[in-house]
């Protein structure tokens, strides 16, 4: 029986299950993609996951857990669940390394899913429908309930083969991502039992690629929640004059949308792709004196707002971006302020970028290219990834991430409507992570092999 984590005292140990290893494990000598007979009892499982409501904002946690918990019983892996806010678990699978002594590699998925509108589905979002195509359609099947079955399922894999790993290897099933991570990831990073995990590289989500390539991300854009608003003097609807609140916003919205058009630009002439511009879309706007037919339409208001989602790249100028903000698109000049509902920070504990390094430096980058190619799979080149995921806390505090989605051939369709993946890429991507956790947990430093041949 492995040992159990340690926790720290903060933390609330919902539940501690260790199963202890198969000391007599049936070898196959292949890892072959599965058979005709394994394939149902693969997708089976898969739907299963899919079937069960973890959409905000009421996700079944308690029905998900018991699901992985299930699975993790089934494949003799070390499981603990934790919970750093009541109510949101947060699972945690180990497969423990032969070599305790170096440092383990993390998968990590969420397992909660963003609400449906259930009208505008082909088929029930909850009802992981396989249509005459063979596509699963679901939510949750490309973000990303399909990541974490993979983790699993190629772990059955690897353990029917006999394969060990040198390295300890972790699976993390997360709570509220789709809300920002605050209660999961986010503490989870900074946590005693996080640390005592020795994380050397993590691994979480990417997205679906449309063409035949991978897509691989090596950073992502921060989100800053911005509201701006103007003020002046109330006025009968029928006067102009100078500096009403509503002529000063729209002065902004207009500045604000020039910019917008500039950074769109950039993609439109094929200059850079989504990931490598800041992003800006309006995504409120608060005027008007309300009546109790709608608003009072004689009236100049004497304050309105406007609110934007804006995403930054790691590699932007931050600096110059807050001075744009401050002397153009909310001046005080104009009896305009502004204050940001959430700002992410482009730069990790030691005020370095939150960028994973995609050269020779980084031994895990070239690991996982080689590893999928292994796989049959075809590689794209390097991106940001242009919306935020839970990878950017653990960046945050110094490790290097990447974000990666087994989904080739495969329209974008997270957050969308009749969101599907097709089984046989889902199957493909189970291939995929074998070879990707045979490389990675079987990968020695060149300095360590040596030393461990002197000692020997």
């Amino acid at each position: 029986m492995g040992k159990p984590f340690n926790f720290n005292h903060q933390f609330l140990l919902h539940r501690l299950l260790l199963f202890p290893l198969l000391l007599f494990p049936v070898f196959i000598n292949s890892t072959t993609s599965p058979t005709q007979d394994e394939q149902p009892e693969i997708i089976s499982r898969f739907q299963e996951y899919l079937r069960i409501n973890t959409a905000q904002p009421s996700p079944d946690y308690e029905k998900s857990t018991q699901f992985l918990l299930t699975q993790a019983d089934s494949l003799s892996l070390e499981s603990q669940v934790v919970e750093f806010v009541k109510g949101k678990p947060l699972v945690i699978l180990k497969w423990p390394g032969s070599d305790p002594s170096l440092p383990s590699i993390l998968l990590n998925s969420h397992t909660d899913v963003v609400p449906s509108e259930n009208s505008k589905w082909a088929h029930p979002p909850l009802g992981a429908h396989i249509d005459e195509h063979g596509n699963i359609f679901a939510r949750g099947s490309q973000d990303m309930k399909c990541v974490g079955m993979q983790y699993l399922e190629a772990i059955r894999k690897l353990k029917s083969s006999g394969f060990q790993p040198k390295r300890s290897l972790y699976l993390s099933f997360v709570p509220d991502e789709e809300i920002g991570g605050h209660d999961g990831v986010e503490k989870f990073a900074h946590s005693d039992v996080f640390k005592s995990m020795n994380v050397d590289i993590v691994l979480d989500e990417g997205l679906a690629s449309p063409n035949e390539n991978y897509r691989l991300f090596y950073a992502e854009r921060t989100p800053w929640w911005l509201v701006i608003k103007s003020t002046g003097a109330p006025g009968h609807g029928a006067k102009l004059y100078d500096n009403s609140a509503m002529e000063n916003l729209f002065k902004s919205i207009e500045i604000i949308r020039r910019f917008r058009a500039s950074q769109f630009d950039l993609i439109k002439a094929g200059l850079k792709s989504e990931g490598d511009v800041i992003s800006v879309n309006m995504a409120s706007l608060k005027a008007g004196t309300p009546s109790p037919t709608g608003f009072v339409m004689n009236l100049q208001p004497s304050e309105a707002e406007a609110g934007f989602d804006i995403r930054v790249p790691p590699t932007a100028n931050v600096e110059s971006l807050e001075k744009r903000l401050a002397e153009e698109w909310a001046p005080a000049s104009r009896n305009m302020s502004f204050e940001f509902k959430q700002k992410g920070t482009t730069v990790d504990y030691l005020g370095r970028s939150l960028i994973t390094a995609t050269d020779s430096s980084n031994p895990w980058w070239t690991l996982l290219e080689e590893a999928i190619k292994k796989a049959n799979g075809k590689v794209g080149k390097p991106e940001i990834f242009p919306a935020s995921t839970d990878v950017r806390y653990f960046r945050q505090v110094g490790l290097p991430a990447i974000g990666f989605s087994p989904m080739a051939n495969t329209p974008v369709l997270l957050h969308d409507h009749n969101e599907f993946l097709n089984q046989a890429e889902y199957l493909k991507g189970i291939d995929v992570y074998v070879s990707i956790i045979k490389a990675y947990t079987s990968y020695i430093p060149p300095g360590r092999e040596s030393l461990s041949r002197d000692e020997l």
